[in-house]
C-alpha cells in the first residue's frame, strides 16, 4: 500500500474515528490528538497485514481514547465549577441521510448524554459508544477491547442501565428547539421576565461551564424564577459588540454568541413537553476556539 493510498484510506475513515474519540473524551482537542496518534500508528504499521483497515483504525483509536480518558479524568476532578463537553459542530443531515441513523448519532453526542457518560468507567464508555452510537456487534467490540464477549455484554448492560437511569428525557425536535431558542433570546434581550418564565419548566436547570476562566455560575441554578432572573441579569450586563449566530452543535440547535467576531459563549437548551428543561451555557474560552469558523 503506497503512502498516498494509506492517506486516502485513513481520511476515508477519519470521521468515524473522530466520532468515536469525541464521544469517549468530550473534548475536540483531545479527540484530535487521539486521531493524530492513530494516524501515526497507521502510517508506521505493516499495512499489508491489515485485512480490514476500518476495524484496525477503530481498534487503535478506541484503545488510545481509553488511555487518554484515564489521564484526563483526574484533571476533571479539579475543574472549577460544572464541567460540560466541548461544543462540537455537527451536520448529521449530510453525514447520515437516513433519519433513524441521524437520530441515533445526534442523541449520542448531545451535551446531556455526554455528561452522563462522564460517570462511566473508560471501558464501559467505550462499549457504550461502540454499541449504542455505532452499532458494533459484541464480538467486534470484544476484539477491540481484547475482552471476552461475555464480559463485553456485561459491561454493555451495566453502561446501558446507568445511562438510562440518568439520561434526561428531552425531545430532539430541531424546529421546536430553534423556535424556543429564538423566543428565549428575544425575551432575555427584551428584559421580559414574564415571557421568559412562560418558556421555562418549573424545575428548569441552568448549567454553566467557565472553568474559572470567564463569568458563569459555579453551581447549577434551579427553578424557573432563579434561572429567569439570572438570564435577565446576564442580558442586562451585555456583551461588547455582540453578534448572535444559530448553529448545529452536538446534534441540536445552539446559539453561538460572538464578541467582536470571536466566540464568547454557547447557549443550548433541552426541551420537554414544549418547555425548556435545561439551559447549558459554555463560556470556557478553551472550549470555544474551534467554533470560530461556525460564526
Amino acid at each position: 500500500m503506497q503512502t498516498d493510498s494509506a492517506t486516502d484510506v485513513f481520511q476515508e475513515h477519519r470521521p468515524v474515528l473522530m466520532g468515536v474519540a469525541y464521544r469517549m473524551l468530550g473534548r475536540v482537542a483531545d479527540a484530535e490528538d487521539v486521531v493524530q496518534e492513530a494516524w501515526l500508528r497507521w502510517s508506521s504499521a505493516d499495512r499489508e497485514q491489515v485485512r480490514e483497515p476500518r476495524a484496525y483504525l477503530v481498534r487503535v483509536t478506541t484503545r488510545l481514547a481509553i488511555d487518554r480518558l484515564r489521564q484526563v479524568q483526574a484533571r476533571r476532578e479539579a475543574y472549577v465549577g460544572p464541567w460540560l463537553p466541548e461544543p462540537l459542530a455537527t451536520d448529521f443531515v449530510t453525514a447520515a441521510p437516513d433519519s433513524a441513523d441521524r437520530a441515533v448519532l445526534a442523541e449520542s453526542v448531545t451535551l446531556a448524554v455526554l455528561v452522563v457518560l462522564e460517570s462511566l468507567s473508560p471501558l464501559e464508555r467505550a462499549v457504550f459508544v461502540l454499541r449504542e452510537a455505532f452499532g458494533y456487534p459484541y464480538a467486534e467490540i470484544a476484539t477491540v477491547l481484547e475482552r471476552g464477549e461475555a464480559a463485553v455484554r456485561q459491561l454493555a448492560g451495566r453502561a446501558r442501565r446507568h445511562v438510562e437511569e440518568r439520561r434526561p428525557r428531552f425531545e430532539v425536535d430541531p424546529a421546536q428547539q430553534r423556535d424556543l431558542t429564538e423566543r428565549f433570546l428575544a425575551a432575555a434581550a427584551g428584559d421580559d421576565l414574564a415571557g421568559l418564565l412562560r418558556l421555562l419548566a418549573e424545575d428548569v436547570r441552568l448549567v454553566g461551564d467557565s472553568g474559572g476562566k470567564a463569568k458563569a455560575p459555579l453551581r447549577v441554578i434551579e427553578t424557573a424564577d432563579k434561572v429567569g432572573r439570572f438570564l435577565l441579569g446576564v442580558a442586562r450586563g451585555g456583551i461588547p459588540a455582540a453578534e448572535f449566530v444559530f448553529a448545529e452543535l452536538n446534534g441540536g440547535v445552539a446559539l453561538l454568541v460572538l464578541s467582536a467576531g470571536k466566540p464568547d459563549s454557547v447557549f443550548q437548551i433541552d426541551v420537554v413537553d414544549g418547555r425548556i428543561q435545561t439551559v447549558y451555557i459554555i463560556r470556557n474560552p478553551d472550549k470555544l476556539g474551534a467554533l470560530g469558523a461556525a460564526g
